[in-house]
C-alpha cells in the first residue's frame, strides 16, 4: 500500500445492475486516482469484458479475482448466481481490511432480492457487513458535503417508523450520532432533529409525538452535554443542515431523510454506515436494473462515495500493506 495515500477496496455491486459500469466509470475519475489508491473486489473477466466494451483501460487497476461469475449471465434480473456474487465480494472486502491490506470499502450496489436468492439472507450491504464484523450498534446515514444525516428507522412501514419514535431510542440515536460523526470529522457537532408531523406539529396543533416524546429526548441529550436542539420543520431543516448551520440532522424515518438527501445532492449523497469498526461508504442509488447494460449509468455517487472513504481514512487510518 502506499505511504502517502489510502488505498480503497470497491466492491462492483450485482453484475446484473450497473455496479460493474459505474465502477469502472468512477474509476477513471482523475480526482479520486489522484487521493487514493483503488482495488476493485469483483470478477475480473467479467470487468475486463465491460471495460473493453466502454473503452476503460484497466492495466493499472488491480482487481482481486473472485472469478465467481460465469461468461454469460442475464442483465437487468435478479438472479441466484449474480447474487451469490455480489455478496461474495462483501466478504471478500471485509476480509481484506481485516488483513489489513485495505483501508476502507465503498460499495456499489446490490439487490437484496438477488442476495437472498444466492443464499445470503440480510436487508442490505448495511446488516451484512455488522454481522461480517460482530458489529450490534450501527446506524444508516447520508453525507453530501454540509448536509449529514442520520436516521432513526430504515427499511420500514411508515406506520411502524412512527411506532418508533420514542424519547429513549432517541437519546440513544443523538449520543450515537454525536460520538460517530464527531469521531469522523475530528471535533464538535452541532445536531438538528427534525419533527415527525408537518411544522413539527406547530405547538402540537397537529400531533403530539414532538411535546410527548421528541422534546424530552433533545433536553436528556442537552442536559448530558450535547449540542442539539429542535425539533425543527421537516420540510426546512434539511435545507438548513446543508447552508452549514448545523452539522447533522437527525431524521425519523427513512423517506423524509432520503427524500431531502436526493432532492438537495442527487448524485453527490453517500451512504455511510455509522459504528462500524471500518470505514464503508457506498452510493445512494440501487441497481438500476432498467437501464443496465446500456451504458448511460451515471457514476456520479459512486465517485464521491470513493472520494469520502479516501477523505476519512486519510483522517482515521492504521498502516497497512497489500
Amino acid at each position: 500500500m502506499s505511504e502517502e495515500k489510502p488505498t480503497i477496496g470497491v466492491t462492483i455491486g450485482d453484475a446484473a445492475g450497473i455496479g460493474p459500469e459505474i465502477t469502472l466509470k468512477a474509476i477513471s475519475d482523475k480526482t479520486n486516482r489522484a487521493m487514493c489508491r483503488v482495488v476493485l473486489i469483483g470478477d475480473a473477466g467479467h470487468m475486463r469484458r465491460l471495460a473493453a466494451k466502454l473503452g476503460v483501460a484497466l492495466d493499472d487497476i488491480e482487481i482481486v479475482d473472485l472469478n465467481n461469475l460465469p461468461t454469460e449471465f442475464e442483465i437487468g434480473v435478479d438472479a441466484a448466481v449474480t447474487g451469490k456474487a455480489s455478496a461474495e465480494y462483501i466478504e471478500k472486502a471485509v476480509e481484506l481490511w481485516r488483513e489489513g491490506k485495505i483501508d476502507a470499502i465503498c460499495t456499489a450496489p446490490i439487490s437484496k432480492k438477488a442476495i437472498a436468492l444466492g443464499g445470503y439472507n440480510y436487508p442490505g450491504h448495511t446488516e451484512f457487513i455488522a454481522e461480517l464484523t460482530d458489529t450490534t450498534d450501527f446506524r444508516m446515514s447520508f453525507f453530501a458535503d454540509k448536509l449529514r444525516v442520520v436516521l432513526l428507522s430504515t427499511h420500514l412501514p411508515l406506520t411502524k417508523a412512527i411506532e418508533r419514535v420514542k424519547t429513549a431510542a432517541l437519546v440513544d440515536l443523538i449520543s450515537f450520532a454525536n460520538r460517530e460523526i464527531s469521531k469522523l470529522l475530528g471535533r464538535d457537532i452541532t445536531i438538528a432533529v427534525a419533527g415527525l408531523n408537518p411544522h413539527a406539529s406547530e405547538g402540537g396543533m397537529f400531533g403530539s409525538e414532538e411535546h410527548d416524546e421528541i422534546i424530552p429526548a433533545i433536553e436528556k441529550c442537552k442536559s448530558a452535554g450535547i449540542n442539539v436542539s429542535g425539533p425543527y420543520s421537516p420540510d426546512t431543516i434539511f435545507g438548513r443542515c446543508a447552508s452549514g448551520e448545523f452539522d447533522a440532522v437527525v431524521a425519523l424515518y427513512h423517506d423524509q431523510a432520503t427524500i431531502a438527501v436526493k432532492s438537495l445532492a442527487f448524485g453527490s449523497g453517500v451512504n455511510v454506515t455509522l459504528g462500524l469498526p471500518l470505514i464503508r461508504t457506498s452510493v445512494d442509488h440501487g441497481t438500476a436494473y432498467d437501464i443496465a447494460g446500456k451504458g448511460i449509468a451515471d457514476e456520479s455517487s459512486l465517485i464521491a462515495a470513493i472520494k469520502l472513504a479516501a477523505d476519512l481514512a486519510n483522517q482515521s487510518r492504521k498502516p497497512a500493506s497489500i
